[in-house]
């Protein structure tokens, strides 16, 4: 029988039993396909990542799955959990790599940047820039999302699929009230989403500028087996992309998301558009560590 160190983190945030929860699993090689799934479904959270030191790639690398087979791709809470714990446990994952550090996530390359804020490492992840791939019809979402023709007009801004590293559907909606309404019709929304190839659905509002936030977001994703995600920078940053195609908010500059609020476990998501490319960032704690056998 085999053990392996597992941590519990919340990502996003830094308080303990706020965020969205990620597993983390630290390996000494690759396991099985049957392996990653069996330990992700029996942790049960929206992902589990698996990390190690890989010599032969000179990297930190991470994979992460869902508990219901599906493995993630992209620099979301579970990239940014894992190279939080690396820096808490203060592993050696940078080796001779300069300025500019980064690390895989399954065989992709992400750089970071990495600071420290209120004795947490805060890392920031370099997404792709933002794309629009295709427009939904509004009376479509309208009836996944349990939410009337009304509760989706937001400045006339279209529901469109923007992708970074992963496609996902932006969905404006009217006001914090209507937000607070939305439904996840499972079965529609997948079939959706299948249909108009994205994976989850970002249902956002704007706040006032003077407001602490620039947004406040939900994340539906039942292709993946995700009912409500309490964080997802993967989705944060193609938001972040399309405001700054709308007109919305400037380059070089920082922002807040807020997400989660509705599953009590609210998350700050940090997003930055720049000219290559979009910065997501956050910290993350720990609140559990123990072993798993194999």
């Amino acid at each position: 029988m085999k053990k392996l160190d597992y941590y519990v983190l919340d990502v996003f945030t830094d308080q303990r039993y706020k965020g969205n929860q990620l597993s983390v699993v630290n390996i000494e090689n690759e396991l099985t396909m049957e392996q990653y799934h069996d330990i992700s479904r029996e942790f049960g959270y929206s992902e589990t990542s698996f990390v190690h030191y890989s010599t032969a790639q000179n990297a930190f690398k991470v994979r992460s799955f869902t508990p219901a087979r599906f493995e993630v791709a992209g620099a979301g809470h579970n990239l940014l959990g894992a190279v939080c714990l690396a820096l808490l446990k203060k592993w050696d994952i940078f080796k001779g790599q300069g300025e500019q550090p980064w690390v895989l996530i399954k065989d992709t390359k992400i750089p970071l940047h990495i600071t420290e804020e209120n004795g947490l490492p805060y890392v920031a992840m370099k997404q792709r820039p933002a794309a629009i791939i295709r427009t939904v019809p509004i009376d479509i979402i309208s009836a996944a999302v349990g939410l009337g023709i009304d509760d989706l007009s937001l400045n006339d801004w279209p529901i469109n699929v923007v992708q970074t590293e992963v496609p996902h559907l932006m969905v404006p909606v009217k006001d914090a009230a209507s937000l607070q309404k939305a439904i996840s019709h499972k079965s529609l929304l997948k079939e959706i989403s299948e249909k108009f190839g994205f994976e989850g659905c970002y249902l956002f509002t704007t706040h006032p500028s003077n407001d602490k936030y620039l947004a406040e977001a939900r994340f539906f994703n039942p292709g993946m087996g995700i009912d409500e995600d309490p964080a997802t920078g993967t989705a944060a940053g193609p938001l972040a992309g399309y405001l700054a195609m709308l007109g919305h908010i400037p380059k070089d500059q920082n922002f807040l998301i807020l997400q989660g609020a509705y599953v009590e476990h609210p998350s700050t998501i940090r997003v930055m558009v720049v000219e290559d490319g979009i910065w997501v960032s956050g910290s993350s704690t720990i609140v559990m560590e123990g072993q798993i056998y194999v």
